[in-house]
């Protein structure tokens, strides 16, 4: 008998499906009333509002399914990002100094090289959601030239950003967000002299850095890498310039100086990114209209373009301007396939957010925790999973937390847990949870980069075989994040700066 082939679904009909999926369970639950109540604190004070999941089939839901999608992907900030961030890769890699500055690391051991990868990705979440954009591609191009699988870079970058989001060695724009709605769940109700710092969580996030790094680097030596298959390796003939990386080098120095200077205050001339509208310092970087926040990237860019093109003519790898114009879209090979992906998920994502269902699920889950009388450890293990089954219909951080932290930091309070621990539990259980959903745009990204290194013959590259190939690691992530937090409680170690775990 002949054996039944497996029928592979490709990410875009996956997508596809997944979209449909959304539209019928919408429908279902629309007609029968489904509905949730969510808390919000509004105006210094706690409202309780319904939620109904709107059904995408009626004559409003049909409007805004066919009138949205191009206003959706327009609006797309991670398409934006991304171009950005393909531009700086492709100018390192067209002028030859990436291959310049990786080639001579390539006798390094593997597990260094993937502590490395992860140690970067996990530290990247200083930039936010941004990590993801930069970090995969240039660990991509990084691994070819030191003959290593770029397949594994993509994944172990991946893994580093996503598992260890919640880490990092400061602070980023969404930890600031998550203290102030964290802040203003607890003055609303409970303690009214209350006040979040920043800095409040800075030991528990550089120690789960490197515990992650270290345990993360076996994982993937020992799960994920003998299941993950070659990618295809790319050879040029570009010339190596030692003046030409001097040269450089003098030009990175002052264009990072410069960039520093923009983030200074109080300097002549300096502070041109922050918001100075606002007192303190964190305010004016990482605040809601601070220009740091969408300038970062095309910094990002103008430092590789300048240092790359100064690079490319003394090495006469870019040898005019038409070379200097093509070295921009270097990277964009073989990558049409991720505008198609991002397409489909922009649209799969703004009809899962206009049906509410995500929001009116998650109601339900948060609703369950507040009805519990667990204190301890059997609470932080159950919170753990609840936000872990939120994030895959909201993987948006400081959106599970909007939902989230008017009822948890009260509920934990009572248990004798600080609302500072509080948001570092639902930080770690949030990163793992970004992980483990086919709905959160970055994971859609990574299989377009993976395609790009893939060796058609001997791979497939699927939503859920991915999914599949990531799933012990997951798991294993998640072991080692619950026994960080509940580790940090039981031996009552400090969170930060004048920081403890319990009231």
């Amino acid at each position: 008998m002949k054996k039944k082939k497996n029928i592979l679904l490709g990410p875009v009909i996956t997508i596809i499906i997944l979209t449909l999926t959304i539209m019928i369970i919408s429908s279902i639950c629309s007609f029968l009333g489904v509905q949730g109540e969510v808390t919000k604190v509004t105006n210094g004070t706690l409202e309780t509002m319904t939620v109904n999941v709107q059904n995408i089939f009626s004559k409003e839901g049909l409007r805004y399914f066919f009138s949205s999608p191009v206003e959706t992907f327009r609006n797309f900030k991670p398409l934006v990002l991304l171009i950005i961030s393909l531009m700086a890769v492709s100018i390192g890699k067209a002028s030859g100094l990436f291959k310049t500055i990786f080639t001579p690391f390539r006798n390094l051991k593997p597990g260094v090289v993937t502590f490395i990868t992860l140690f970067i990705g996990i530290i990247s979440s200083f930039l936010g959601e941004y990590g993801f954009i930069l970090v995969m591609p240039l660990i991509a191009v990084i691994y070819q030239y030191l003959g290593k699988n770029s397949m594994l870079g993509i994944l172990t970058a991946f893994i580093g950003v996503s598992m260890g989001y919640g880490a990092g060695l400061v602070f980023n724009y969404d930890d600031y967000q998550l203290g102030l709605l964290t802040k203003q769940a607890v003055t609303v109700d409970v303690d009214k002299d209350y006040l979040f710092n920043a800095w409040s969580n800075t030991y528990a996030m550089i120690a789960s850095t490197f515990i992650l790094s270290i345990i993360g680097t076996i994982i993937i030596e020992n799960i994920l890498k003998p299941k993950v298959k070659e990618s295809i390796k790319e050879e040029d003939d570009l010339t190596i310039s030692k003046k030409g990386l001097l040269w450089s080098r003098i030009a990175f120095i002052i264009l990072i100086i410069i960039a520093i200077y923009t983030i200074i205050p109080g300097l002549p001339g300096s502070g041109l990114l922050l918001d100075n509208t606002k007192t303190s310092y964190v305010t004016q970087l990482l605040g809601e209209k601070a220009p740091f926040q969408d300038a970062f990237g095309f910094i990002f860019l103008i430092i590789m373009m300048v240092c790359g093109g100064i690079y490319g003519k003394i090495s006469q790898n870019i040898k005019n301007t038409n070379d200097f114009s093509v070295g921009l879209s270097k990277e964009f090979d073989n990558l049409g396939y991720i505008f198609i992906l991002m397409f489909f998920s922009a649209l799969m994502i703004s009809v899962l957010n206009w049906t509410n269902l995500g929001t009116v699920i998650g109601s339900w889950l948060i609703s369950f925790m507040s009805n519990l009388e667990f204190t301890g450890i059997p609470l932080i293990i159950t919170m753990f999973v609840v936000i872990i089954i939120m994030s895959f219909l909201i993987p948006d951080t400081v959106t599970k937390w909007e939902i989230a932290s008017p009822i948890l930091i009260p509920l934990f309070m009572k248990a004798n847990i600080t609302p500072d621990f509080t948001q570092f539990i639902f930080k770690a259980a949030d990163s793992v949870g970004k992980g483990v959903t086919p709905f959160f745009i970055y994971f859609i990204v990574m299989l377009a980069y993976l395609e790009k290194y893939n060796n058609k013959d001997t791979n497939k590259i699927t939503v859920f075989g991915t999914l599949n190939l990531l799933r012990p690691t997951v798991l294993i992530f998640m072991a080692v994040w619950l026994l960080i937090v509940i580790g940090w409680l039981v031996m009552g170690l400090p969170l930060g700066p004048n920081m403890t775990t319990t009231l």
